[in-house]
């Protein structure tokens, strides 16, 4: 009875024993689970922040292509765009911008705008826009709108120093005296002079002496152009002559060629007889010589 009984409780304790280890290991699994489940929350976590990041790489990376893109853009629109010539060789002009492609209607160049040019400040001796023989009109270099330059007219005066007028307009109008003058006008953009020009007044004596010296260009031009005219309008009917009269002349001239066709067989047949009979004395000493021999024999 003993011995059975010793075998009963050495098994009831390993039982005991595995159920204990059974209920450790399931204890250490759910301990397990349970600190694994914060790092996999954490990794998961770090999954969006890691998708997120190219995002951001990738837009960062397209900005400098943005910005290449654009000065390449604005390099091709420097390169593709000319400039015309300045309408004036001194002070202030226009010019036009011109687009050499991407034209409208596939042409191949198109004006974009007008902008303002500028030359040389000195434009040297000018000339009156208008004068007469009582008062003269002087211009200053300048473009519309004209308000927007400022203008300041000087007199010059030989080894003396200049006089500032009080005129400060474009337009300066002068009566002539008995002295001539001499004026200076500049004309400043924000207080920057970019023209300036100089005009000379003669008295109304040096004009009209002036004019009187000059030859009168004025007759000799209406006669060389009357002259033209009267040339070129018989040309022109000259040629509807011969329009017109076709075949009469080709028959004229025609017979003109085959005149001088003849002229020139009948001077060439004279020519051949002339040197026939140039030779012709040349043969008679040979004709004798035969004779001489024969009579001999």
């Amino acid at each position: 009875m003993r011995s059975g009984g010793a075998g009963c409780s050495a098994r009831l304790l390993l039982t005991v024993g595995w159920l204990l280890l059974a209920g450790l290991q399931s204890t250490c699994g759910i301990n397990v689970t349970a600190i694994q489940d914060p790092s996999l929350a954490h990794e998961s976590e770090g999954e969006p922040e890691s998708d997120e990041e190219p995002e951001n790489d990738s837009e960062t990376e397209n900005e400098p292509q943005t910005e290449a893109e654009d000065d390449i853009s604005n390099r091709t629109i420097v390169k593709e765009v000319e400039f015309g010539m300045c309408t004036v060789t001194c002070g202030i002009g226009i010019r036009e911008v011109i687009l050499t492609s991407g034209c409208p209607g596939g042409e191949s160049k198109c004006i974009v705008r007008v902008e303002e040019c500028r030359g040389p400040v000195d434009c040297g001796w000018g000339r009156p826009i208008s004068e007469s023989l009582e008062r003269v009109r002087l211009a200053c270099v300048h473009t519309s709108p004209e308000n927007r330059f400022k203008y300041i007219w000087r007199l010059l005066r030989p080894d003396q120093q200049a006089i500032i007028l009080a005129n400060d307009s474009a337009i300066l109008e002068v009566h002539r005296d008995t002295h001539p003058k001499a004026f200076e006008c500049e004309t400043l953009d924000n207080n920057e002079i970019v023209a300036s020009i100089r005009f000379t007044i003669y008295t109304t004596t040096e004009l009209q002496m002036k004019r009187a010296s000059r030859p009168d260009t004025d007759a000799v031009l209406v006669f060389v152009l009357t002259i033209g005219v009267i040339i070129c309008i018989f040309v022109i009917f000259v040629l509807i002559f011969i329009i017109i009269n076709w075949t009469a002349v080709k028959d004229f001239w025609g017979a003109k060629a085959s005149t001088t066709e003849i002229q020139s067989e009948l001077s060439s047949m004279r020519y051949k007889d002339s040197t026939s009979l140039d030779q012709s004395p040349t043969d008679i000493p040979g004709h004798e010589d035969d004779a001489l021999s024969e009579w001999n024999e």
